[in-house]
């Protein structure tokens, strides 16, 4: 059978359209693997890069852990260490309480003997002190003195020197204290008793005498200043 010219460069044009055709099918397949290939790639590196991730979340999951292993430990030694501390403090207390105890009786025993003391130095006080007042002050003592209680607030508070006197025609009340060695502390509160006592019997004034067998420097500067007569226990004799 013959073919015509004209059907020859039709099929020309036919095949060469085809070849154009697979060329651009295959430039199309070798960028799709290339897309591929680098898609892997990246998929790849991800991949690696997810992995690492878990890998070191693994990690920092073990060392939270042991950190909490550790923290559970701490806070057990403290539990215990607080338990061993509450121990010592409860026998401390214990310790405190019989020291507490002891402490009374010896407060007992000194308590007695400085009243054992003070009642001996207030007896000579009694008879002594009228002839002292006499030469030093000019007071004549009215009566005799003796040892009184008041009642002042909630308190029963006792004076060892309590009396009257005389200067010329003027009465005055004798309030007095006797102690082994006054403190600062013994002298202010004798002073804010003697003087609700002293508004009490409706005196306008009083003398506040101190008898002791020793007066510290200072102790003397003091009553010197607040105008408070004093007797050492040596002048009794």
């Amino acid at each position: 059978e013959s073919v015509t010219k004209k059907e020859f460069n039709e099929l020309k044009e036919i095949v060469r359209d085809l070849g154009k055709s697979i060329k651009e099918l295959t430039e199309a397949q070798k960028h799709i693997e290339k897309r591929l290939l680098d898609f892997e790639k990246r998929n790849n590196e991800n991949f690696a890069r997810v992995w690492q991730s878990i890998q070191e979340l693994t990690e920092a999951q073990k060392k939270s852990e042991e950190r909490i292993s550790a923290l559970e430990i701490a806070v057990k030694e403290l539990t215990e260490a607080q338990k061993r501390t509450e121990q010592e403090i409860a026998q401390l207390v214990r310790r405190m309480d019989a020291f507490e105890v002891r402490l009374e009786r010896v407060e007992d025993r000194l308590e007695g003997i400085s009243n054992s003391v003070g009642y001996s130095l207030e007896n000579k006080t009694y008879k002594e002190l009228p002839r002292l007042l006499k030469d030093r002050y000019g007071l004549k003592v009215e009566g005799r003195l003796i040892r009184r209680y008041f009642r002042i607030g909630r308190k029963d508070i006792q004076i060892n020197i309590y009396g009257k006197a005389k200067k010329n025609t003027k009465e005055i009340l004798i309030l007095g204290e006797c102690k082994v060695r006054p403190s600062r502390k013994e002298i202010s509160r004798f002073e804010k008793y003697a003087s609700k006592i002293t508004e009490k019997e409706g005196f306008s004034e009083s003398l506040l005498v101190l008898v002791a067998h020793d007066f510290l420097p200072s102790i003397e500067e003091l009553l010197k200043e607040r105008n408070i007569a004093y007797f050492w226990s040596y002048e009794l004799e």
